[in-house]
């Protein structure tokens, strides 16, 4: 794939040598916080030291202290409370992160439930309250899903059961009729950051919770291992209150990790290794999300929940399996889509791609979609048919909002949901022809011929003798890294291939550079193509990013390149 090479730093260089010498920092460290927005001596400070006292006041988010009284009364009269959270890694660490701190209440009565993916759904449903309610249940706390739940709390409070929702994504016009909604995208919330994870809308409930009630806030830290997974793992932007969040969790799970996130690390072949931010998007999350893809996401909760690490050490394991048979299913979906597209598509002419089949496994298909994004940069859907009925997952590019596609053609559909880059949506089987069209001709709207190239943007050019000790030590402290917090790129021209490049493992690049006697490994993961283009002792530009790699219990710098010429 051909990529668009941009600096992303048009800042003046008078500006950029002001910021260095305040900072007392090397210019191009000056240019990377400034595409940070961090353009003064109090910001840097506050980014390189993102601490916990640093964290917003809870009682700024709309209805906290609603919240938090209904919550407090039904744990002093022991009411029977229900956790209703959701089946991905936000919603199963959410609900595990507030049954583990409520259940050591004095008096408190805490169960939790997770609906079934492939038979209810995303969110509450009917079902499960009235569940609920004969099973004696008096308050409901929702975690990662709720906020467009009207019809289902309505029943809810029909049944005499009170509702608290804690969430995070876009609320429709009517909002549910509950005690309290915890939301920071409310249209009327002041809450100074909306881009919290359903985890960090959770974790300021306790936070509210505790404070009101004078109980000691620094128990809480306990639990910052279960905020951070839940935020990695749902993409959230690693910045202001996310950003304190994951640091402060990573900190837990790579020095005193709780039990099941110990025996999730020892079957992920993790051990002894650093916990970062990408590995928990990467490894740790799809194990957790299998047990929900394929079965009961309940499993994931008992994990983090698990008394001893035996108990861990088991439901680990199963979440291993899962994610096993998961991956075997993936990859046998992705083979069938690609053919599939191959006879049906354009990949060149077409500017969006659906792709539709019947008896797809729903728990799959959004992994797929994402596959096919990154081979071919073009916003896709992919539907799976059961009875009768279409289960959308949509995937989409950095230009392209997705959601509002799909919503163009939502007369189409019995239902969808989502936001830019993600999104989901039911349709009868006989409307899906209909839809492509319909989508295809929204996809041609908005997207430029410019749109379909895939940019790599790219902090600053530098030379390979700038990576001293103390500017990968401040490359370090901008972590973690993640969306609008991204690993800085940096671009290098004229470099020497030394020796020759070999391709190791399946599809990957490693090379030796040099420039000016600065000599570094470099590896450019399913980059094998390039292979041929760059002859032996040839000069290369290169663009990548600049990681610590660890073997055999040495470390040494490495350059991942994204991209060469």
């Amino acid at each position: 794939m051909e990529y668009k090479w941009v600096v992303d730093c048009d800042y003046d260089e008078k500006l950029i040598e002001e910021i260095a010498k305040e900072l007392a920092v090397p210019p191009i460290m000056a240019r990377i916080l400034l595409n940070r927005q961090i353009d003064s001596f109090d910001k840097a400070y506050t980014f390189f030291r993102p601490e916990l006292e640093n964290l917003y006041d809870p009682f700024l988010m709309k209805d906290m202290e609603k919240a938090v009284e209904r919550l407090h009364k039904g744990l002093l009269t022991g009411e029977n409370i229900l956790i209703y959270g959701d089946y991905d890694v936000d919603g199963v660490s959410s609900a595990a992160l507030l049954y583990l701190v409520l259940s050591r209440m004095v008096g408190s009565k805490i169960s939790y439930y997770i609906p079934d993916r492939m038979t209810e759904g995303y969110g509450l449903s009917s079902k499960s309250i009235q569940e609920a309610a004969d099973n004696g249940v008096n308050l409901i706390v929702t975690v990662d899903c709720g906020v467009t739940a009207v019809d289902e709390i309505r029943l809810a409070k029909e049944l005499g059961m009170d509702t608290i929702v804690c969430d995070h994504h876009q609320p429709a016009e009517e909002l549910p009729d509950a005690v309290a909604i915890l939301d920071p995208k409310l249209v009327d919330s002041e809450y100074p950051f909306q881009e919290l994870a359903g985890v960090g809308v959770a974790f300021k409930l306790l936070q509210g919770l505790y404070r009101k009630f004078e109980l000691p806030e620094a128990e809480l830290d306990e639990y910052l291992d279960l905020v951070a997974i839940g935020s990695c793992a749902d993409i959230v932007p690693l910045v202001e209150e996310n950003r304190i969040l994951v640091r402060h969790g990573l900190d837990k799970i790579n020095y005193n990790p709780r039990f099941g996130v110990r025996a999730l690390l020892e079957s992920s072949g993790l051990t002894n290794k650093e916990i970062t931010a990408g590995l928990i998007v990467f490894v740790l999350a799809p194990r957790i999300n299998a047990v929900g893809r394929l079965g009961d996401a309940k499993r994931a909760v008992q994990l983090f929940s698990a008394p001893t690490l035996q108990q861990a050490r088991t439901a680990a394991r199963e979440l291993e399996k899962e994610n096993r048979l998961r991956r075997d299913i993936d990859e046998i979906t992705f083979k069938e889509a690609i053919d599939l597209l191959h006879q049906k598509l354009d990949p060149e002419e077409d500017k969006a791609f659906v792709l539709y089949k019947r008896d797809w496994h729903p728990g799959v298909i959004g992994i797929v979609a994402s596959r096919i994004v990154e081979r071919f940069y073009r916003p896709t859907i992919m539907i799976t048919v059961v009875d009768g009925v279409g289960k959308g997952s949509a995937r989409s590019i950095s230009n392209f909002n997705i959601y509002q596609a799909i919503k163009d053609c939502s007369h189409l559909l019995t239902g969808f949901g989502g936001h830019k880059y993600a999104a989901g949506l039911t349709i009868d089987e006989q409307k899906i022809p209909e839809f492509v069209e319909c989508f295809k001709e929204a996809a041609g709207k908005q997207l430029k011929p410019e749109d379909l190239v895939p940019c790599i943007r790219i902090d600053g050019e530098i030379e390979l003798q700038e990576f001293t000790p103390r500017f990968i030590r401040l490359l370090k402290l901008l972590g973690p890294f993640g969306p609008m917090n991204l690993r800085p790129v940096f671009m290098s021209r004229n470099l020497k291939i030394l020796g020759n490049p070999n391709i190791v493992g399946q599809n990957h690049l490693k090379l030796k550079v040099e420039q000016n006697g600065a000599v570094y490994d470099a590896i450019g993961f399913n980059m094998a193509e390039h292979l041929e283009k760059i002859g032996k002792n040839g000069l290369v530009d290169c663009v990548y990013v600049v990681e610590e790699n660890r073997w055999n219990g040495r470390s040494s710098l490495q350059l991942r390149l994204k991209d060469i010429r």
